[in-house]
């Protein structure tokens, strides 16, 4: 990263948030879009600019790569539950236009798209050893192929010569303020029985926030990342079973598990998928999270390992005595 002014989308996410606390640490000028003014006086009390504009609308971005070495793309709608026209809008079109800006304007373009992207959770098939440079299609799921489509817009502006750009791919991304801990945490309290596919045998495929963000500072900076997609999971040997159980543990739960056969759960998603997710209805029963959770879905990591020297920093132990610390002041104990 040769210049020291950073833009940075999503910025008030969970993985941007941490993010932004280490390039402030790192002494960067950094410049975070919202949409709207409301909930970023905090930013601004960190040292953060502010520019206010909707990534949708490209009028509202006129001039918001002027002067900016480095942009961290992070906005994205993730949820579980949307129209295909809500994701592709806040995915794609989002993208499109930012890149649009950016181009002749900037250094590096880092966009933080997802391993789904790729297949994991929508291809209903075990991902271990997936690489990057493995030949992909659409999966039918709306974020992962929006993912994909935004993916091959960063590329085609690399390739161009539009910009210099780097795709980075996290796995499933664990810490304070994760989904996969405040939303699993909130399951594990309210239901009776938790469940588990196939008995929660499978890989987590899990990453912490704080090596993730090693990782996405390397792929900024490194000119070996040029033009390249790097998957970013941690060397855990965690299954789901493991993982929920050392979760709810840190707010003294019992974690009540009910096993679901990956076949069963994967044909009801499926109708799901077909005849609520179309209306935006919000549910977990979808082809993503059960092929998330009911796969083994640990990509392979051999070139960001090569090409970046990245590695697992904080060790599953470490990283789930901070989360326990983050659950035990948001929940307290017993949930």
């Amino acid at each position: 990263m040769a210049g020291r002014k950073v833009l940075v989308t999503g910025a008030r996410g969970f993985i941007g948030g941490f993010l932004l606390k280490r390039l402030l640490a790192e002494g960067y000028e950094i410049t975070a879009l919202a949409t709207t003014e409301s909930n970023t006086e905090y930013l601004r009390e960190m040292g953060v600019a502010v520019r206010v504009g909707d990534l949708t609308r490209p009028e509202t971005l006129c001039g918001i790569c002027e002067g900016i070495d480095t942009v961290f793309h992070l906005a994205a709608r993730v949820t579980y539950h949307g129209t295909r026209r809500q994701f592709y809008d806040s995915i794609v079109t989002a993208t499109r236009n930012l890149l649009e800006e950016a181009a002749g304007r900037i250094g590096r373009f880092v966009y933080v798209s997802s391993f789904c992207a790729g297949g994991a959770g929508g291809s209903g098939r075990h991902m271990r050893g997936h690489r990057e440079e493995d030949a992909e299609r659409k999966t039918g799921t709306y974020y992962g192929d929006a993912k994909l489509d935004a993916e091959k817009l960063v590329r085609r502006f690399h390739e161009e010569g539009r910009g210099v750009a780097t795709i980075v791919r996290p796995s499933n991304v664990i810490g304070a303020g994760s989904v996969w801990v405040d939303g699993m945490i909130e399951s594990i309290r309210s239901m009776p029985r938790f469940p588990l596919v196939d008995g929660g045998r499978h890989s987590a495929s899990l990453v912490y926030v704080e090596n993730l963000v090693d990782g996405m500072m390397l792929a900024a900076s490194r000119e070996a990342a040029a033009g390249r997609t790097y998957h970013f999971r941690d060397d855990y040997a965690v299954t789901w079973i493991r993982y929920l159980t050392d979760l709810a543990d840190t707010a003294g739960l019992k974690l009540r598990a009910a096993n679901l056969p990956f076949a069963l759960a994967w044909a009801v998603a499926t109708v799901s998928d077909v005849l609520v997710r179309p209306l935006g209805i919000p549910t977990r029963i979808t082809r993503q999270v059960i092929g998330l959770t009911g796969r083994d879905n640990d990509v392979d990591t051999t070139r960001a390992k090569q090409e970046l020297g990245w590695r697992t920093r904080v060790p599953y132990e470490e990283a789930m005595r901070t989360i326990g610390e983050y659950v035990r002041s948001r929940y307290g104990r017993n949930g």
